[in-house]
């Protein structure tokens, strides 16, 4: 397990989040990135269905159940070049909220904006953001405000343009860069204004509290959650 630098803790404290640099590299980055690509292609028919019956929305799109379509879907979920930071900020009781395999389309309006996904008193819930292509600026990148994540910090309000955003930096990144942080902290996905689409995954943690996630959520990939450090990861023993 590779555990956080000190000078990476201290970023995490103040900034509320870290950068990691071909975190999936090589055979496992080529391997994520043909399974994306196929079930990314098999579940859109379903997608613009939905689109078409106004049921969903036409800036983006999930691959549904993606820890019942690959391994390599529940691989990153404890992968070892962001996994130790994860368990050290939880205190080794780190539980798995859910992934979204996500395709962001070309569109010069993000399909959301600026926001904090939790408050201040909800257990640390932390993000990571994978990149499964290259991602330009312009090209939808992550954007975050470092130290938004303190409850002393901001106020903060959502600007109609997400480049008018106060103190925001964003993250363009190579295929394979993850991007962990604070989900306290305000964020957001920037404009699309490529012709590529951004492909993404977002994997969704948070220090375990009694009863949040029950032992049948992730009964179905039991198989592949063989030691007590995947089936407490996955909450199947309770």
């Amino acid at each position: 397990m590779i555990l956080p630098t000190p000078k990476e803790k201290n970023q995490w404290e103040e900034e509320g989040y870290l950068v990691f640099e071909n975190a999936i590299q090589g055979e496992d980055l080529k391997r994520l990135q043909t399974t994306f690509d196929y079930w990314a292609d098999e579940c859109k028919a379903e997608w613009l269905d939905r689109v078409e019956a106004g049921e969903a929305v036409a800036t983006f799109y999930d691959i549904p159940n993606p820890l019942e379509k690959d391994p390599i879907f529940i691989d990153i979920i404890d992968y070892p070049s962001y996994y130790g930071a994860l368990m050290e900020f939880t205190n080794h009781d780190l539980i798995l909220l859910g992934p979204q395999v996500r395709t962001v389309a070309p569109w010069p309006v993000s399909y959301t904006g600026w926001h904090p996904d939790v408050g201040y008193d909800n257990p640390l819930h932390i993000k990571v953001q994978i990149y499964v292509n290259d991602v330009e600026p312009g090209g939808g990148e992550f954007g975050f405000v470092p130290g938004s994540h303190k409850p002393d910090s901001g106020p903060y309000a959502r600007p109609m343009r997400q480049e008018s955003m106060t103190g925001h930096k964003t993250f363009p990144g190579t295929a394979g860069t993850a991007i962990m942080f604070n989900s306290c902290g305000w964020h957001v996905s920037m404009d699309n204004h490529s012709d590529i689409p951004r492909k993404s995954i977002i994997l969704i943690y948070e220090k375990r509290t009694p009863g949040r996630i029950g032992p049948g959520q992730y009964a179905s990939i039991s198989e592949y959650c063989q030691t007590p450090e995947r089936r407490k990861l996955f909450s199947l023993d309770g």
